[in-house]
């Protein structure tokens, strides 16, 4: 392609909104454009990549047998009614109505739609395992889209569903994706880790994300060097230090006037955090098919914890969390900065597994400037919900081998779910047995974002002089630059690459040396052959990586031979960065 037909310009300077450097440098190098909110026009170099990115997807997925298929992206809204999900997801879900008054859904993900296909078209085990599989446009109303197409409201997703007439079967489908994505993100160039996630809004029994390390990312990752553990911090699980050993005290009431907070209180009575009893006080919402209703909930954990507000969701099944109200707080009869469990009524009392364990904590005593010495779970007060619901956070002790684990930030690039049979129950996915009996599907669901993997390749890959792609996803595999008094050589030189195969982008502008140098660099294609009146002189064109510092001079005769052995190298080096693929753990 010549760059004079491009339909794109690159930036000096990137739009102050933009803040990671790879989004950044996609929108100078005119791969992107944003039209709205969360939303973005792929110009012609991001779609080249695009392109490639999901050829590399196809071929993966096929070759664990998954078989492609197109699902729409406007669904009947009675498919996420009969699975809940309609009232469990709140203004992300895309609705709408079509003009007969019928409820719409603008998906998301399509586990839905997969199990009712399945309803129609499986009968017998004869016909499973199946995998099935997609790319598709995806519409999340995300109320903080930010990092390009990071966090974006429109998207594109590989989604591909295994149906199995087992969990035996779906374990195979669960680590064969594992394989897969693995490869997927190695011929991409991204390196990328395996942790442990929450299954959220999807369900099911156990769910892995695939994590990009990178400092802007908005996951917490917890990770343990000694054994290798990592799960994110949502779900993250920790040994937590047992409370030293002692006789229940009798509880009695002790000015602590201006300590509202566990730093302060520890301070005043000159004990351990570890002795105080937090209180968090949240409203839960839950998705009742009649409309969603609201629950106070009382959260305790010991003072030198925090709560995990994700955990604490699972454990009592909410939706949504939110802080409570100073109002709300004093409708229970407790009072802010100096709450406890104790007498409190109509509310929902969850506390930590490690409190009932610790004997005699310092608690609020819900009057103003007071708190209770010696409280104890049991004697003092009950909980409705005992859960983990802490926090995990750096130097708490590894669930597997109790070493210390620490945090990193991550950008979730992928993930998979062993979702069970909910969604075929719901929409009644069933197959006979060889025994005739009527059995569930066994569903599995796995997903990576092509634009969010495009984005972090971009950050992966880029130096201050702009981008440079991976061999494998770069638009183009060569930038070919034309300066003056070498126009013929360069006509010559970019009809010999189209023949040989070659994908070439041809700078043929009237710009300046400088301009065209910079602009290769920016846009980042793997390969850059200059032909100058000073090359020329040299013997002939120069041939640059972006990644070298330095080019050599090749006769013209042999520019295409040596431009094929350096895309060749570079794919041989990418193949050679990345590890043996790691073995999930749970």
């Amino acid at each position: 392609m010549r760059m004079t037909s491009l339909f794109s310009q690159t930036l000096r300077q990137a739009p102050a909104e933009a803040e990671m450097a790879g989004h950044q440098l996609l929108l100078r190098a005119g791969f992107i454009r944003q039209l709205g909110a969360g939303i973005f026009s792929y110009l012609t170099l991001a779609r080249r990549s695009m392109n490639k990115i999901e050829r590399i997807m196809r071929e993966e997925i096929e070759a664990i047998g998954g078989q492609e298929l197109t699902m729409p992206v406007v669904q009947p809204a009675e498919l996420w009614q009969k699975t809940g999900r309609w009232y469990k997801i709140g203004a992300e879900l895309g609705r709408l109505k079509d003009r007969s008054g019928r409820e719409m859904v603008l998906a998301m993900t399509h586990e839905e739609v997969v199990a009712e296909l399945a309803s129609k078209e499986v009968r017998s085990y004869r016909q499973l395992p199946l995998l099935l599989y997609h790319i598709q446009t995806k519409w999340r109303d995300d109320p903080r889209p930010r990092a390009g197409l990071i966090r974006a409201r429109e998207f594109t997703m590989l989604d591909s569903y295994s149906l199995d007439i087992d969990e035996a079967g779906l374990e195979v489908h669960y680590q064969a994706h594992n394989a897969a994505y693995f490869r997927i993100f190695q011929r991409c160039g991204l390196p990328v880790i395996a942790v442990e996630g929450d299954v959220g809004m999807m369900g099911g029994s156990l769910a892995h994300e695939f994590m990009y390390l990178n400092s802007g990312g908005e996951d917490t990752l917890m990770i343990c060097d000694a054994c290798g553990h990592t799960a994110n911090r949502q779900i993250a699980r920790i040994v937590k230090p047992p409370a030293a050993a002692d006789a229940p005290q009798p509880t009695r009431a002790v000015a602590t006037p201006g300590a509202t907070t566990i730093a302060a209180l520890a301070d005043m009575l000159e004990i351990p955090a570890a002795k105080t009893a937090k209180a968090v006080f949240l409203v839960a919402t839950t998705g009742a098919r009649e409309g969603p209703s609201e629950r106070f909930v009382f959260a305790v954990v010991r003072g030198d914890m925090q709560i995990n507000e994700t955990k604490l969701a699972i454990a009592i099944g909410a939706d949504e969390l939110r802080p409570a109200t100073d109002t709300e707080i004093w409708a229970t009869g407790a009072v802010p900065g100096y709450a406890s469990p104790i007498g409190l009524e109509g509310t929902l009392v969850v506390v930590d597994e490690a409190v009932p364990t610790s004997p005699n904590l310092v608690a609020g005593a819900n009057q103003e400037g007071f708190h209770l010495m010696n409280v104890n779970y049991g004697r003092d007060f009950q909980a409705d919900v005992v859960a983990d619901i802490t926090l995990a956070q750096d130097g708490d002790l590894c669930p597997k081998c109790q070493s210390a684990l620490h945090s990193e930030r991550g950008v979730e690039v992928g993930n998979i779910f062993r979702l069970g049979t909910h969604f075929s129950r719901a929409l009644r996915s069933t197959f006979l047995d060889r025994a005739g009996t009527v059995k569930p599907i066994v569903m599995g669901s796995y997903g990576i974002g092509s634009g969010r993997l495009l984005a972090c390749v971009a950050e992966e890959h880029h130096d201050p002089a702009g981008l440079a792609w991976p061999v494998s996803v770069a638009p183009f595999h060569v930038s070919l630059v034309s300066l003056s008094g070498a126009e013929a050589q360069a006509e010559a030189a970019f009809d010999a690459m189209i023949k040989a195969g070659i994908e070439v982008l041809f700078d043929d502008r009237q710009e300046s040396a400088g301009v065209k140098f910079n602009d290769a660099d920016l846009i980042g294609l793997p390969v850059r052959v200059t032909l100058s009146q000073r090359s020329l002189r040299q013997g002939g064109a120069e041939l640059k990586r972006r990644s070298a510092g330095e080019g050599q001079v090749v006769p013209l005769e042999q520019v295409v031979g040596s431009v094929l052995q350096e895309i060749g190298a570079l794919q041989a080096e990418l193949g050679a960065r990345f590890p043996v693929i790691p073995p999930l753990q749970a």
